[in-house]
């Protein structure tokens, strides 16, 4: 994704910016979003922008406007197995965030190749496991209280989809 642009007939992704960090640092402020996603300072969003072995993409619908944003790690995994860092969207509740997992799916099997396409989700983040899982993503395990927020203890959940799977998934859908 040099600079090229993955879209769908809703929303297209592109590589983040300098001029995005901005949007990208107020969503990630918002409370409902804070709750579930771990916040960056600018400087290490700098370096996910910079790093060749992470994307760091900006969700946009038609007009131009930011809705979200997407960071993909492990871009030179040995093992072809690619981190979906983070999906946070300031537009909620649209299907915005559901048809931007579609499109890196599609990137991340077709594109890069991978085998394995993963995230880890806060156990309790009951709408982001359900669009993973409607979007094909299978649980894969639990992460107990690996995580300290505001002095309480939280469980992750791994979600991870194969490429066996995503094309068995694509062909049912033909």
């Amino acid at each position: 994704m040099s600079g090229n642009i993955i879209k769908s007939d809703q929303i297209l992704l592109r590589r983040t910016q300098a001029e995005d960090l901005d949007f990208v640092l107020d969503t990630e402020a918002v409370e409902d979003s804070r709750r579930y996603v771990f916040t960056w300072p600018k400087e290490k969003h700098e370096f996910a922008m910079n790093n060749d072995d992470q994307l760091h993409i900006i969700i946009e619908n038609m007009a131009g406007e930011k809705l979200g944003y997407i960071i993909l790690a492990g871009l030179r995994n040995e093992h072809h197995c690619i981190e979906l860092t983070r999906i946070n969207m300031a537009s909620k509740n649209k299907g915005y965030g559901k048809e931007a997992i579609s499109l890196i799916q599609n990137y991340v099997f077709h594109k890069l190749q991978a085998h394995r396409l993963w995230l880890d989700v806060k156990e309790d983040n009951a709408r982001a496991r359900h669009v993973y899982e409607s979007a094909g993503f299978t649980m894969e395990g639990t992460l107990r209280e690996c995580i300290h927020t505001n002095g309480v203890y939280e469980s992750l959940v791994i979600m991870g989809m194969l490429a066996s799977e995503y094309k068995q998934r694509q062909m049912l859908e033909r």
